[in-house]
């Protein structure tokens, strides 16, 4: 009976499956090289077949992508998805002055922006101060409450007493801060296990903070307690992650076995190959430097470059001749959401071929967040796809140039 009931179902209502829709480009990236006269089937949320124009299955639906390249849904990789441009408002009166739910309605329409330049995944290095705010702006969009990328949040972050801010009050009157202190071994699980349960997809540490005598930045937390943090985070599925600017504060945290550093700034060639050797991948926030040096005055292509960008230009060379892995994260939110495409720029105005740019964007990220669904082209994976127009691979300006935006074979956006 029910097989009779599922033959009269396919007689009578024939478009009651999901549809197949064939991707015509120019040409494919595919997350790992380019492929020009290729084509991408669909069915539903899915990719289903990838190849030669030539060798596509028929179908009736086609979408045709003249001039364009069809590439892997992009993935940010170091996002604040709660914050809004220190030009605008400064990082102390973000977490001082505004609610958490102002703070959670801009997260909406900040979510929106970068899904609709074709990232459909962020990785969120931490709330700033909103505690959890960010497990709900990733829960309302998978509940399609608000569109939004996929995301992956790091919940508060977990800081050394004294070290982060907001500073400068009298110490006698509790403010705000902007993650969660935590100190000593039994401390640093309780805070890690508390922000696991509480929806953190990975943990955040800050391995290193501008707390020095004279307000530099120095490391925060000991090899042992960075190492067990690690093992606590680890034992429940999850990478541990860090902030580290300075060489010292870096090389505790390669040792203790995060999966990642973010900024890196005070980096050696010591510090780099360790990092090069043990597959440690380098988020160097690139457009964030930029972007706060521009709202101190400079402007780029007149001035001088300041010394922090002249310093960030050769660490950053330095690392891609020892072959550190480099993802693309830039730190957005310090300017402004939906500007995503400025860190991949940077990267290449600074050195990297565009073809890693590309991947660092897409598979590499996928690789480094333990992504198998998405970041490439690839039968089977998610349809989560992104059409620009011309070819990046010759300027990679093109991608912001962005046409087509899927989410799980969805258009969300459609300007061909």
């Amino acid at each position: 009976m029910r097989t009779l009931l599922c033959f009269l179902v396919a007689i009578l209502f024939p478009f009651s499956v999901s549809a197949q829709t064939l991707l015509l480009p120019d040409r494919v990236f595919d997350g790992e090289d380019i492929h020009e006269g290729w084509a991408v089937l669909i069915d539903g949320a899915t990719i289903t077949w990838v190849g030669p124009v030539a060798e596509a299955p028929r179908t009736t639906d086609r979408m045709e992508l003249e001039g364009m390249t069809l590439l892997p849904g992009l993935i940010e990789g170091h996002s604040h998805v709660l914050l809004h441009p220190y030009n605008e408002t400064s990082w102390n009166d973000q977490v001082l002055r505004e609610s958490t739910a102002e703070r959670a309605i801009r997260a909406a329409i900040h979510a929106e922006r970068t899904l609709m330049v074709g990232f459909t995944t962020i990785r969120d290095l931490g709330a700033e101060g909103a505690g959890y705010a960010d497990v709900g702006v990733k829960t309302a969009i998978r509940k399609g409450i608000i569109k939004g990328p996929r995301m992956l949040v790091a919940g508060p972050a977990i800081v050394a007493t004294g070290s982060y801010g907001p500073k400068g009050f009298n110490p006698e009157v509790g403010q705000p801060l902007g993650a969660n202190p935590a100190d000593g071994m039994d401390d640093l699980m309780r805070e890690a296990r508390t922000q696991i349960g509480n929806g953190a997809d990975f943990i955040k540490v800050y391995a290193d903070y501008r707390w020095g005598p004279n307000g530099e930045a120095m490391p925060t937390f000991t090899l042992e307690e960075l190492t067990r943090l690690r093992e606590v985070t680890e034992s429940s599925g999850r990478p541990l992650v860090a902030h580290a600017s300075t060489d010292e504060g870096m090389r505790r945290a390669v040792l203790a076995g995060v999966e990642t550093i973010e900024h890196g700034d005070g980096g050696s060639q010591q510090v780099f190959e360790m990092m090069a050797s043990r597959g440690v991948v380098w988020y160097p926030t690139l457009a964030a430097v930029e972007a706060i040096s521009g709202y101190g005055g400079w402007k780029k292509g007149v001035d001088p470059d300041p010394e922090r960008i002249v310093a960030k230009k050769a660490v950053f060379r330095q690392a891609l001749a020892l072959g550190v892995p480099i993802g693309m994260g830039g730190d957005v939110g310090v300017y402004p959401h939906g500007e995503n495409a400025w860190e991949m720029e940077l990267m290449a105005e600074y050195g990297m071929p565009t073809l890693a740019v590309l991947r660092a964007a897409t598979s590499l990220n996928a690789d480094t967040f333990h992504l198998a669904d998405r970041g490439r082209v690839r039968a089977g994976l998610l349809a989560d796809l992104v059409a620009v127009a011309g070819n990046p691979l010759d300027d990679m300006r093109a991608v912001r140039d962005v046409r087509l935006v899927m989410k799980g074979g969805e258009v969300v956006r459609d300007e061909r």
